[in-house]
């Protein structure tokens, strides 16, 4: 029965393999959806990784500074570093925005990093491709590769040029945009501080209130105006704690004194992967199951049409002798077979489809493993309509009865 199947397979082999063919583009696209997942869990993962960071401390009663806003002293730190079991505490701001280059924006998650130096400092980018760590405490800044930023070339981040200095790769967000690392004074400058006419205002009104303009003390209208002209908060600080130490116990201490939020290591990923990626993943297991629908429903009618088309040949096998059992299994060898080159074709689509995302396309064997034994099941279920009608063929219209 297998060289029958292999016959029937051959004599319709057009009709067959352009099936297999459209079916693989569903296949295709259905293990890059799963990538995008992977790869956006990934993406989560890596951007904890290389942040260098034990604990992050932010402020109260918010999910940190990747899910959220948040927005604490830019002194902090200094106490928190001097907490037992903490090696080193640093403090850091996110900032999405449009970065430009010439007359190109590039959508970029600005992110300003402590002095110091790598390994001793978290939140630097943990590794170069080219070029080298920023040196200066001004206008230097280091990308991602995503960027497509090349070393020396000058970009705007609000009304300052930098120049890249080094490239670095796998820095993202939590939503796949590329880091631009610059130094902590220009991020805190470009996030918190305002503009001109907006400074402007604010002096007139304050050199406008009596309580501020006062003829017997002088300077007090000008410390005011200075104060506001300069910024004293930062997203998040990130600590690292010295080797044996319990992340639940610092970060119980912190909270205690400090009265800030302090997520640990597996916290900031559950916050990371259930609630900013779990809308995603809905989405995705949505498409999914559609996708999986319709390749069922083509599957279908495929094997439904080449049955339909040899009737008389089914009613001949029944006439002489065949059993139901060995004419389902050759129907049903049909589906497998279309479901084996639509898998082909789908794995080889997103193997090289992949690299064009845009975000990270993670392809894990695991999920290939389980899509070609989903690929597979599907095949058998939408075979059963064809194997139905099959056996309900009547031998006499092998004799056109």
């Amino acid at each position: 029965m297998i060289s029958l199947a292999g016959r029937d397979i051959l004599h319709a082999w057009g009709k067959f393999v352009f099936t297999g063919f459209g079916l693989g583009l569903l296949i295709g696209v259905t293990l890059v959806m799963a990538g995008v997942y992977r790869g956006m869990v990934d993406d989560g993962k890596a951007l904890l990784d290389n942040s260098g960071a034990d604990l992050w401390v932010v402020q109260r009663d918010t999910l940190g500074p990747y899910a959220e806003s948040s927005s604490i002293s830019d002194d902090v730190y200094r106490t928190i570093r001097t907490m037992p079991g903490v090696a080193a505490a640093a403090n850091v701001t996110y900032l999405t925005m449009q970065v430009r280059k010439g007359s190109n924006d590039v959508r970029a998650m600005v992110v300003g990093i402590a002095p110091g130096e790598l390994g001793a400092t978290p939140g630097w980018p943990p590794y170069l491709v080219s070029g080298r760590q920023m040196t200066r405490g001004h206008y230097e800044a280091v990308a991602d590769v995503v960027t497509g930023f090349r070393l020396g070339d000058r970009i705007a981040i609000r009304r300052n040029l930098y120049t890249v200095v080094g490239l670095t790769r796998r820095m993202v967000s939590s939503s796949g945009d590329p880091m631009v690392f610059v130094p902590l004074k220009d991020a805190q400058e470009a996030q918190f501080l305002k503009d001109n006419d907006a400074i402007w205002q604010s002096r007139r009104r304050t050199a406008a209130n009596p309580a501020f303009d006062r003829p017997g003390v002088p300077g007090i209208l000008d410390a005011v105006i200075a104060s506001q002209s300069t910024n004293a908060f930062v997203n998040a600080v990130l600590v690292t704690l010295q080797p044996g130490s319990d992340p639940e116990s610092v970060a119980e201490s912190v909270r205690r004194w400090k009265r800030l939020t302090v997520y640990t290591r597996v916290e900031m990923e559950g916050i990371l992967v259930g609630k900013l990626i779990a809308t995603s993943a809905k989405q995705i297991g949505m498409f999914l199951v559609i996708l999986a629908v319709v390749s069922a429903a083509i599957v279908a009618f495929i094997i439904y049409t080449l049955t339909m088309d040899k009737i008389r040949e089914i009613a001949v096998l029944k006439l002489i002798g065949t059993r139901n059992r060995t004419i389902a299994w050759m129907i049903m060898q049909q589906a497998l077979a279309l479901g084996a080159i639509g898998f082909v074709v789908g794995k080889i689509t997103a193997t090289f489809a992949a690299p064009m995302f845009p975000k990270y396309v993670l392809l894990l064997p695991l999920d290939s493993i389980a899509g070609f034994f989903a690929v597979l099941a599907i095949c058998v279920l939408a075979s059963l309509v064809a194997i139905r009608m099959a056996l309900k063929v009547d031998p006499a219209e092998a004799i056109g009865g």
